[in-house]
């Protein structure tokens, strides 16, 4: 079997706002075979600069379009086909847009090799340690607290468990982030779980007090609060924080998650399946349990997304 075209799909709504909301485009990836058998990924990026990525034309031998690099190539020989995408974009997309739209491709190798095997992804990764998560709502902060407050009330009474606030107006004031977390807490009532997702807004001193606060009203954790980049900063935020930190969404390296994990001692890592691959978030998932920590998805996509989300957490222990 062999790879006969590769494709980028870029949907839009026909509005989208500043808001930090994935869901108001993407960009799915298709694979067809000779075969007949056509898989599909999704990438969490720039969705116009991955389509580009894929179908760039070649400029010479490590400067090449992804779609071109695959043509051919065995769609099962899922290992082979990512380094000859990273041979492809070693000049450009080594990190980044580049990995992001090669974890849209492993998405849709993995969704064929089921197809083939027919099989679930999971078993092919070695799973399944389970097949039944807890879901959580996710969502954003609203505008106020009082809107936040509502917010809480509404998915509590729709049967969430558990509820993620994000992004929106944290971080523009100390009183206004105690506000918004009290009235999600008061709302949600309190056997629902809170987690609170602040968007990068501050450096680990301000985390840290951020924390403390927040421990008030009993949060499950506190997620990325630092840039990412700051891991020296999340050691320290772990090593003193009162309440677990999560981070991990911004990475599509193996390495880059290992960092965070043993030099950053996060609590929580969060690969997305649409910026990393399936592989990788089970390479990591699987790290995190040798190191005694804990992996979740993250996913603010379609469906596609969810579902590989499904099949590498079933595949790690």
């Amino acid at each position: 079997m062999k790879i006969t075209r590769v494709s980028a799909h870029y949907l839009r709504l026909p509005d989208v706002t500043a808001r930090c909301d994935g869901t108001q485009d993407t960009c799915l990836i298709q694979i067809e075979t000779d075969a007949g058998i056509t898989g599909w990924g999704e990438v969490d990026s720039a969705p116009t600069v991955v389509k580009a990525v894929v179908e760039a034309p070649l400029s010479h031998q490590i400067s090449n379009g992804l779609a071109n690099a695959l043509e051919g190539l065995d769609p099962l020989a899922i290992d082979v086909c990512g380094d000859r995408m990273l041979e492809a974009a070693n000049y450009y997309g080594r990190i980044g847009v580049g990995t992001h739209a090669m974890a849209g491709v492993n998405l849709a190798l993995w969704d064929i090799a089921g197809k083939v095997r027919n099989c679930p992804a999971y078993e092919l990764l070695g799973g399944p340690y389970q097949t039944k998560f807890r879901a959580y709502c996710s969502i954003l902060f609203g505008d106020t607290p009082q809107e936040t407050g509502e917010l809480a009330r509404h998915f509590a009474g729709e049967g969430f468990t558990a509820i993620k606030f994000g992004w929106g107006p944290m971080g523009q004031s100390e009183a206004n982030d105690i506000a918004l977390v009290r009235e999600a807490r008061k709302g949600a009532g309190p056997d629902v779980d809170i987690l609170v997702d602040a968007g990068q807004v501050w450096d680990w001193k301000t985390g840290l007090k951020r924390a403390e606060q927040f421990a008030e009203y009993g949060i499950f954790w506190l997620e990325e609060p630092l840039h990412p980049e700051d891991v020296a900063g999340y050691a320290h935020l772990c090593e003193r924080s009162p309440v677990p930190i999560a981070t991990g969404e911004a990475e599509s390296r193996y390495q880059d998650f290992e960092r965070l994990l043993v030099n950053g001692h996060i609590d929580w890592v969060q690969p997305d399946p649409g910026r990393c691959g399936l592989s990788t978030m089970v390479e990591v998932g699987r790290l995190a349990h040798r190191l005694h920590r804990k992996v979740v998805n993250h996913s603010f996509k379609s469906g596609i997304t969810i579902a590989a989300s499904l099949h590498g957490l079933a595949a790690v222990p």
